[in-house]
């Protein structure tokens, strides 16, 4: 069982708050079909998974040298997923439930490698705002996971010491950023198997799962 030591939970977002992977992918393709990459892209995404959209379209502009900038790229690609995750709030079911129960006992933040933009959407759904005091973007810090800063930021906002936070992840690089940052790290096999999530000290497959284990 986890340390009763923790005082912080610190929740990644994409893929562990919303059913966002998929969608991420759908924007991409989006975008590269409009602009004339749709079978040419040459992105294998589950090499980006729990990585900053800026990982993707570095790599695509150093193999395919389009005419927009990356900043251009970057928006056209958030502009699409906002849309998506506007029209089906992919909301985890029992994560708000979860967050409830969590929140009278530690404190909470959000590390995450999307735009704030992005995490604005997402946490004005379902009231999720209120629940954390604390929020982290991938703009925020240096380097984006499998670094640890978005996750070291977090904790120096929140005032608590790195071994007094539990992460919830649900990608490897996640993972590795959370472990990297002396944090203990709760894996849920919501985007990837539980064999590519060996790192993390606690592996669970439901929110239930992740309440009792900090109850």
């Amino acid at each position: 069982m986890p340390s009763p030591n923790f005082s912080a939970v610190i929740f990644d977002m994409d893929g562990v708050i919303i059913d966002s992977e998929p969608r991420h992918q759908r924007a991409f393709l989006e975008v590269f079909a409009q602009m004339g990459y749709g079978q040419t892209h040459g992105i294998q995404f589950e090499r980006y998974l729990g990585r900053s959209d800026r990982a993707v379209w570095v790599d695509f502009i150093a193999q395919h040298k389009p005419k927009w900038t990356l900043d251009e790229l970057i928006a056209w690609k958030q502009n699409h997923l906002i849309e998506i995750i506007r029209r089906e709030q992919p909301i985890f079911n029992g994560l708000p439930e979860l967050l409830a129960k969590l929140a009278p006992r530690y404190r909470l933040a959000v590390a995450s490698g999307s735009v704030h933009l992005v995490i604005d959407e997402v946490l004005a759904m379902r009231g999720l705002r209120a629940f954390f005091p604390v929020v982290v973007s991938v703009q925020d810090v240096a380097h984006g996971k499998p670094a640890p800063d978005v996750f070291l930021r977090a904790a120096e906002r929140l005032g608590v010491a790195p071994a007094a936070c539990c992460v919830i992840e649900d990608s490897a690089a996640g993972v590795t950023a959370a472990r990297a940052a002396g944090m203990t790290a709760i894996a849920i096999t919501n985007t990837l198997p539980a064999e590519k999530l060996t790192q993390a000290q606690y592996l669970v497959r439901t929110y239930e799962e992740i309440g009792r284990l900090l109850a």
